[in-house]
């Protein structure tokens, strides 16, 4: 059902929902729009009203070819909203569902478009907290470019910075999705322009093993690994590459790279790429391999839950279990002492299940069988020996008589 948003727009259909609110399908003056309808809670607080209120001329300043343009912010009522360009494609977590792995060549050049988007926020002074592939469009109206990636632009500027007011997080909570947060947020630092550096490398981590670096399990273990963990090797990637890609996740902000840095070294590695195919690498073990128990399997009445993002595009699906601008607790200094220093979970070997998953506890099954019928015929085997030795060495009876003199 089509409803009004402010006095210049009309929102027709609902394109997904998120943790932050619902994106609309709608209409403006000028033709097709996304509307970012703020969940009616959010809405209600008059802080944060104000603070969007404050941030509108930041937010749409930002004009960028590989950013998703805010034409308007709505102020009415009890809406709040952002109005933005329509792009026409899909998100970046739905192509990585799909396909599990990108080749470098592709991955590499839509980090890069991602770079250049962010390198002229950080200029204008907007921070964007929350750099992950749910919040990466693709356009695919766009020219292909290197490994066939579609033009990459970056969405949902400005939403975390809103949400995240001192009187819903206070000095013990932190904003933003897990597996993509910069140690210096986990410590409790005010986020500066270096974390969107380092969620974007692990975006680019992610896209090139399927699985991002310090992810799994619960997570205050996730929070935990981005401080005391060091990055896992990737192989099959060339080296400089990869010291790409350690250097923008250091722990210290101030030895990684700068946005418009990392867009023009990527690309300079994009040559040295060409015809890769996907790396062969599985995802590591978790926690589940130490008693943790997996999600169960879904059926018919519980339909999977799939790590999707908010795309504003039609026919996409609901947020997922990685919520956007997560509220958590921040860990006091003994938690993070408490995690293992060192290397973070090694990759698995191609093709070998997960512990924990089905096909994990069905292997396992069927060792503890086969140990079980191998243990049964070995002491058969054993009796059946130690029965056939006491018959046949068994010295004969003496039968012959003997006289005494």
């Amino acid at each position: 059902m089509a409803r009004k948003i402010g006095s210049r727009y009309t929102a027709n259909q609902i394109l997904g929902r998120g943790s932050a609110g619902t994106v609309w399908l709608g209409e403006g003056p000028d033709g097709p729009v996304a509307i970012k309808l703020l969940r009616e809670d959010l809405a209600s607080d008059q802080e944060l009203v104000g603070r969007f209120v404050q941030e509108r001329t930041a937010l749409l300043g930002l004009e960028h070819p590989h950013i998703v343009t805010v034409r308007d912010l709505v102020v009415d009522g009890n809406d709040l909203a952002l109005v933005m360009d329509l792009v026409r494609g899909t998100d970046l977590r739905t192509r990585l569902e799909r396909e599990r792995r990108l080749s470098p060549e592709a991955a590499v050049a839509i980090v890069a478009d991602v770079a250049d988007g962010l390198a002229a926020a950080h200029a204008a002074g907007v921070v964007h907290r929350d750099v992950k592939p749910e919040n990466i469009l693709l356009d695919m109206r766009g020219p292909l470019g290197p490994g066939g990636a579609h033009p990459a632009l970056l969405t949902d500027f400005g939403v975390a910075k809103l949400i995240d007011t001192p009187k819903r997080t206070r000095a013990t909570k932190i904003i933003g999705t897990p597996d993509y947060l910069a140690p210096e947020i986990v410590e409790g630092l005010p986020p500066r322009a270096a974390v969107d550096i380092y969620a974007l490398a692990t975006v680019l981590y992610e896209l090139l093993a399927g699985f991002t670096p310090f992810g799994g399990g619960h997570p205050g273990a996730v929070l935990r690994r981005h401080v005391t963990e060091t990055v896992v090797p990737l192989p099959g990637i060339p080296e400089e590459l990869w010291q790409l890609i350690v250097q923008c996740l250091a722990k210290g902000p101030a030895s990684r790279l700068r946005a418009s840095e990392l867009a023009t070294r990527l690309r300079e590695q994009l040559p040295s790429l060409a015809g890769l195919p996907p790396l062969e690498v599985d995802e590591p073990e978790s926690e589940e391999a130490e008693g943790v128990p997996e999600e169960p399997l879904p059926t018919a009445a519980s339909p999977v839950r799939r790590r999707g993002a908010v795309s504003l595009v039609p026919g996409s699906r609901p947020d997922s279990n990685r919520d956007t601008h997560t509220s958590m607790r921040v860990p006091a200094p003994d938690e993070l002492a408490g995690g293992a220093h060192g290397t973070a979970r090694a990759p698995r070997p191609s093709g070998s299940p997960r512990p924990g998953s089905a096909r994990h506890r069905a292997a396992a099954r069927r060792r503890k069988l086969t140990l079980t019928i191998a243990g049964t015929l070995l002491v058969a085997a054993l009796g059946y020996g130690i029965w056939s030795t006491s018959t046949d060495d068994t010295p004969p009876q003496n039968t012959e008589t003997t006289s005494t003199p």
